[in-house]
């Protein structure tokens, strides 16, 4: 089974905390995660990768980040060639029917309201282990 890497940018300090206690709490040796605190980091985070094949295959951004917010991440990961096919979540307290709208045709695979209860956190790290990834490339 193909070893999913997730990459979570979120400058809240809490709701890191508690993404990482589910992700550690579902127990998944599939699925390894890292953790940044905005789209700059992000950035940083992938261009510190040298191997194609050892980059996220799942990178989830919270919209309401400094320096970089999720949007202006998403639309450089889009427009980047070498990171372009990698799968990308908006997930945000933000989820108006036009920003939505946006992030979808900025590349977003999903666009997914922030938890407010720790089982609604369960749900959404289950969704994001189980969703479709895009394949590895190789590298």
């Amino acid at each position: 089974m193909v070893r999913r890497k997730i990459l979570l940018a979120d400058d809240d300090g809490d709701d890191r905390l508690i993404f990482t206690q589910v992700f550690d709490q579902l127990g998944r040796t599939n699925a390894a995660l890292d953790v940044v605190e905005n789209g700059l980091e992000v950035i940083d985070f992938l261009n510190r990768i040298h191997e194609d094949s050892a980059l996220p295959n799942l990178i989830i951004l919270d919209h309401n980040m400094p320096k970089m917010n999720g949007k202006q991440a998403l639309h450089y990961l889009k427009s980047s060639q070498r990171y372009k096919s990698i799968t990308v979540i908006i997930y945000s307290t933000y989820n108006d029917t036009p920003f939505m709208e946006e992030c979808e045709k900025l590349g977003a695979s999903s666009i997914i309201a922030k938890p407010n209860s720790y089982e609604e956190y369960i749900e959404m790290v289950k969704f994001f282990l189980d969703v479709e990834v895009a394949s590895p490339v190789a590298g």
